[in-house]
């Protein structure tokens, strides 16, 4: 039996600029973290023929073509795997909540199967095949950021050159910094279900007609990474999450809707310095920056359901292995 165990993400800058029909012109900038809500996937050997596969839904099916379950089905493909294996699948939270979890499953999944076929394969391995499945394969409107922030872990600028090849750059900051940032990051669920796949296809088919607009996104990720480098989680991490988001929404008109414009409006006002929505449509969370003393009055405004978070340093990786 095998477990892995693969982390969420949330993204603070540059967003958009990880697409295809973007960075294959002018080259795209994320800075994005991953957090302590995690993916889990376990793949143990089954005595029957078949595959068998558990997650929201049971699959029990013949052969690796039957199964409904698109992700498994390209994985259990890419790793040579044709039966005899069982596969159950277990997030801390539900997936299409703008944390990357779709891209998490992928890089978690592709870790076991690879792992049970007795390889072992690295963090840039391990994105650069959860990008092919995802975009090339099964032809998702999504861009690169969530793969490698999964398979890295930790708080990173990654780059995605012209050329396809992505580069990461760690983000360095002490214990102090990074508990600054645990304690003024507030994560709220709004539970709006909107139609994710169309805000997707939607920023997808705009981003030729929004250079300039993604330009000056690419460009705030680097400037984050200069404001964390040398100053960690401080106020002005508040003001670059609102001017980013201010920026995001102007790509698609179905980005936000009345109902999260007042809640991000309530939230400023009772305190927050900045925040974004995270996701592109689904039942999305928003993250705010707020002071200590500020939170409480935050939390009462709102009154949405709160998701207590950490970061964390640990990409994908296994955890049982036996």
């Amino acid at each position: 039996m095998i477990i892995t165990k693969t982390p969420f993400r949330i993204s603070f800058a540059g967003g958009g600029t990880d697409l295809k029909e973007f960075y294959e012109v002018y080259g795209g900038a994320v800075v994005s973290a991953a957090i302590d809500k995690y993916f889990y996937v376990i793949v143990n050997d089954m005595f029957d023929e078949g595959v068998r596969v558990s997650y929201s839904r049971n699959e029990q099916v013949s052969t690796v073509d039957e199964v409904r379950n698109d992700i498994v089905r390209e994985c259990l493909r890419e790793t040579g795997i044709d039966g005899h294996v069982e596969i159950h699948m277990v997030a801390d939270i539900p997936g299409g909540i703008g944390l990357g979890s779709q891209s998490a499953l992928t890089v978690g999944l592709l870790n076991a199967l690879y792992v049970y076929q007795g390889e072992q394969l690295s963090s840039e391995q391990l994105a650069s095949k959860a990008c092919e499945i995802e975009i090339e394969r099964l032809g998702r409107p999504i861009g690169k950021q969530d793969q490698y922030a999964a398979a890295y872990g930790g708080l990173n600028l990654f780059e995605f050159e012209v050329d396809g090849s992505v580069r990461r750059e760690r983000i360095r900051l002490t214990d102090t910094d990074f508990k600054r940032g645990d304690r003024r990051l507030l994560m709220f669920y709004t539970g709006t279900a909107r139609d994710s796949a169309r805000v997707m296809t939607q920023q997808f088919d705009e981003t030729k007609n929004r250079s300039e607009t993604l330009l000056a996104m690419k460009q705030q990720a680097y400037s984050l990474r200069e404001e964390l480098v040398s100053s960690g989680f401080g106020h002005s991490v508040g003001s670059a999450l609102s001017v980013g988001w201010g920026l995001k929404r102007t790509i698609a008109d179905s980005m936000s809707s009345p109902q999260i414009d007042e809640w991000y409006e309530t939230a400023i006002r009772a305190g927050a310095t900045g925040g974004k929505l995270l996701g592109a449509g689904g039942r999305d969370f928003l993250l705010f920056y707020c002071d200590e003393k500020h939170q409480d009055a935050v939390r009462e405004a709102l009154g949405l359901r709160e998701l207590d978070f950490r970061f964390s340093p640990y990409g994908s990786r296994v955890v049982y292995f036996a």
